[in-house]
């Protein structure tokens, strides 16, 4: 088991002081709107002292893949660059959440805006399978897209597109607030390649109630020995950052 968190490069200092094993940051950070500041941004990641070794906010906004809106040209540009960068910084895992560009228009069919998300991960697959890039489907709580609530629903768009490079992540918090079975995680195990975690109100994981032993079981039990990374709210950053390490170090002792 590796752990990581989700936060700015110019934390990776302090996070591995803490005892981290590496960073999540942003696919979107390396995609900026003048392509010449790329060479800026990669060497500032490179410089980091923790490696980058998974990346989430694969979307902008209003970069939609489904409804109405949606330009395939455009998506193909965007994701062949993004993917190229981040294995350039040594990332392996991307998070598919992009809540605001996978979410489905009023009054569009479900079923279409399914079939969408599925020829994007299929064009996705395409450029990440050679490049040894996973990319986890993250499920989301309905606050942040009414598409894929629910592991048993990224499972699902998953085996459908029935490639090796696109398979699932599970987010405590999302979990919670979709009151989703914990056992779900044991479910999911073939598919399952990557962690979120946080806690009430999505704060730092042992500041809250969260049943963070019945979900460490139940990961167990799945035999997940992959990434854990922290996506959460801080209130004092510099000091939680080292007293949620511990935390997460014993739980899973």
């Amino acid at each position: 088991m590796r752990f990581g968190c989700c936060t700015d490069i110019n934390h990776s200092a302090i996070v591995k002081e803490a005892g981290f094993d590496f960073l999540e940051c942003t696919v979107v950070s390396l995609v900026p709107d003048n392509d010449d500041d790329f060479e800026r941004i990669f060497n500032t990641y490179k410089q980091s002292p923790l490696p980058i070794e998974a990346c989430n906010i694969f979307l902008p906004g209003n970069l939609k893949i489904v409804g109405n809106e949606v330009n395939y040209g455009a998506v193909e540009r965007y994701v062949d660059k993004a993917l190229s960068r981040v294995k350039q910084i040594g990332a392996r895992t991307v998070v598919f959440g992009s809540g605001r560009a996978r979410s489905l228009p009023e009054a569009f069919s479900r079923v279409k805006g399914e079939e969408q998300i599925i020829t994007f991960l299929d064009i996705v697959a395409d450029y990440a399978d050679p490049l040894g890039i996973t990319v986890v489907i993250e499920p989301l709580n309905r606050k942040e897209s009414n598409m894929i609530n629910s592991i048993p629903e990224a499972m699902e768009i998953a085996k459908k597109v029935n490639r090796d490079s696109i398979q699932v992540l599970a987010d405590f918090y999302h979990m919670h607030e979709e009151k989703e079975p914990i056992e779900h995680l044991v479910s999911a195990k073939d598919l399952l390649k990557h962690i979120h975690v946080a806690d009430s109100g999505r704060f730092a994981p042992g500041t809250g109630t969260y049943p963070y032993k019945t979900f460490v079981h139940c990961l167990k039990e799945a035999n997940y020995d992959g990434l854990v990374s922290i996506e959460c709210n801080w209130k004092d950053f510099e000091t939680e950052i080292y007293q949620t390490k511990q935390f997460l170090q014993n739980l899973f002792e």
